[in-house]
């Protein structure tokens, strides 16, 4: 477990490094769903998501001695990015282990901030295993991309600054894969707002968030097939989940035409461009799956890593 303490030592460690990134409203938006909408735009943040809080903030505690073994990870694309520029802020060095279909602008900024690159097939190979695998034969530390404590906590400052800035929150929506930023923001938010209601946003492909609730335990799906990269994990972490299905009053989950249809209004109506995963939480509240009426929420908007080639394609 962490704590609202672990989340304000986060904050200390990302001050002058991370982006305060900016709150976002629009009255089209509030029109739209009937309820005051406060965006915490993380596509804004250092290398385009708010992966980079809790990656730096892991590297940065560990110890010079580990630091100096040089890190490892796993993901898809942004904890990638995050962890390579991590590293190199922190004068260490990191290895990914990255899917061999992750987006290519997402393979060529890890790349470009001096990270090396492991490559697997999502579909037939064990991520876990081979990341693990990796970390031994290289002598690395692993940094997980959500089941660590201070991966969480990091992540967790997302939250804390949004609720400084709007401090009369009635809800919050944070999209989930693994369940990194939600386990954070759930512990910050409800330490700090104990009515406030926290809701964990999936593709609905890769509803695996919800079925665990339903099945009173932590389940394992396929690899979900969605266009929300960032949000194809096939269970909720291990570290994560007793925190998320302890604060979180629900699940919600929205479909790949409800996430572009979020970037478009996104880009039409605000002129902010989000990757899909950036998009799901937003979605869920045009999605009137749930209702918010006349409360004031606010909705992560977790990154904005999409080349233009697969932005003109989604929305096209």
């Amino acid at each position: 477990m962490i704590t609202l303490e672990d989340v304000r030592i986060a904050a200390a460690r990302l001050e002058g490094v991370a982006h305060r990134t900016p709150v976002l409203t629009s009255r089209t938006l509030d029109e739209r769903v009937g309820a005051s909408v406060f965006l915490k735009a993380e596509n804004f943040q250092r290398m385009g998501a708010f992966k980079f809080r809790g990656a730096y903030n892991a590297v940065r505690a560990l110890s010079e001695n580990d630091r100096a073994r040089g890190v490892v990870t796993t993901s898809s694309g942004n904890h990638a990015q995050a962890i390579a520029l991590a590293a190199r802020l922190c004068g260490t060095t990191a290895l990914i282990v990255m899917p061999e279909d992750a987006p290519l602008s997402k393979v060529a900024a890890t790349e470009g901030y001096g990270a090396s690159l492991v490559r697997y097939d999502r579909y037939t190979q064990n991520r876990e295993e081979l990341v693990h695998s990796v970390a031994e034969e290289s002598g690395r530390v692993l940094i997980p991309p959500y089941d660590h404590p201070d991966v969480m906590a990091g992540q967790g400052t997302t939250a804390l600054e949004l609720i400084e800035e709007v401090p009369q929150l009635d809800a919050l929506l944070v999209c989930t894969g693994g369940g990194g930023l939600l386990a954070g923001c759930a512990t910050a938010g409800s330490a700090l707002l104990p009515n406030l209601r926290i809701f964990g946003v999936e593709p609905e492909a890769g509803d695996d968030h919800r079925r665990s609730r339903l099945a009173g335990e932590r389940i394992t799906i396929a690899v979900p097939r969605t266009i929300a990269d960032g949000q194809q994990t096939d269970a909720p972490g291990e570290l994560t989940w007793p925190i998320t299905n302890r604060l979180c009053e629900d699940f919600l989950t929205v479909t790949d035409g409800e996430i572009i249809d979020t970037m478009r209004f996104l880009f039409e109506r605000m002129k902010v461009v989000v990757e899909p995963s950036g998009a799901s939480a937003l979605a869920a509240l045009f999605g009137g799956g749930i209702d918010l009426g006349g409360l004031r929420v606010g909705v992560t908007l977790s990154g904005g890593n999409i080349d233009v080639t697969r932005f003109r394609e989604l929305l096209g």
